[in-house]
C-alpha cells in the first residue's frame, strides 16, 4: 500500500528527493531539484546511503569502516548542501541511511510522506544513464509511489534555471 502524500496539506512542504552519489551526473539532479524547490516553496531532501559493512567477524574493523563510511557520507552530503544553498538559497535536509540504496530510498519515501518527487539525473556515458536511473526508472517506474524526473545529464544550470 502507497502512503498518501502530505506535502499539499498545511504545514506540510512538497519535497524532492535526490539520492547522492558520486557520479558527475548527480550534481544536476542537485541543481535541478534546488531550483524546483524554490520556485514551489519546497524543500530539498539529499540522501546518501552507505552500504552495509560484510565484517561480522570483526567488529572492531566493522565499526571503524562504519565511522569512516559516515565521515565520508556527511562530508559528501555537505558538499551537496552547499550546491542547494548556492543553486537556490535554500537549506536541505540531510539524511544518512545504511543498506541497499533501493531498499532505503523506498523506506524513506515511505517514511517521509511530504517526499512528493524523487530527481536522478541520467549519467552521459555509452553503458547508458546510470544504474539508479536504470533500477528505479527502467524496473519498477510504473509502480514507484511517486513521480520520478529525470534530469538529462548534459544539461548546464542556464538550462537547468530555464526548465525549473
Amino acid at each position: 500500500m502507497v502512503a498518501i502524500r502530505k506535502s499539499n496539506e498545511e504545514g506540510h512542504k512538497r519535497k524532492f528527493l535526490v539520492v547522492v552519489d558520486d557520479t558527475p551526473e548527480c550534481g544536476r539532479a542537485i541543481v535541478y531539484a534546488a531550483r524546483r524547490a524554490a520556485s514551489t516553496s519546497g524543500v530539498v531532501t539529499l540522501l546518501y546511503v552507505i552500504a552495509p559493512g560484510n565484517f561480522q567477524h570483526w567488529l572492531g574493523v566493522e565499526d571503524i569502516m562504519r565511522a569512516e563510511a559516515t565521515e565520508l557520507a556527511e562530508t559528501i552530503l555537505a558538499k551537496a548542501a552547499e550546491k542547494v544553498r548556492s543553486a537556490a538559497r535554500t537549506e536541505p535536509e540531510l539524511v544518512v541511511r545504511e543498506g541497499s540504496r533501493s531498499d532505503e530510498i523506498m523506506s524513506l519515501i515511505d517514511h517521509d510522506a511530504d517526499i512528493s518527487i524523487l530527481v536522478l539525473a541520467a549519467g552521459t556515458s555509452k553503458e547508458g544513464p546510470g544504474p539508479l536511473v536504470s533500477s528505479i526508472a527502467g524496473k519498477s517506474a510504473g509502480t514507484f509511489p511517486i513521480p520520478i524526473t529525470i534530469v538529462p545529464g548534459t544539461l548546464d544550470d542556464d538550462a537547468i534555471a530555464a526548465l525549473s
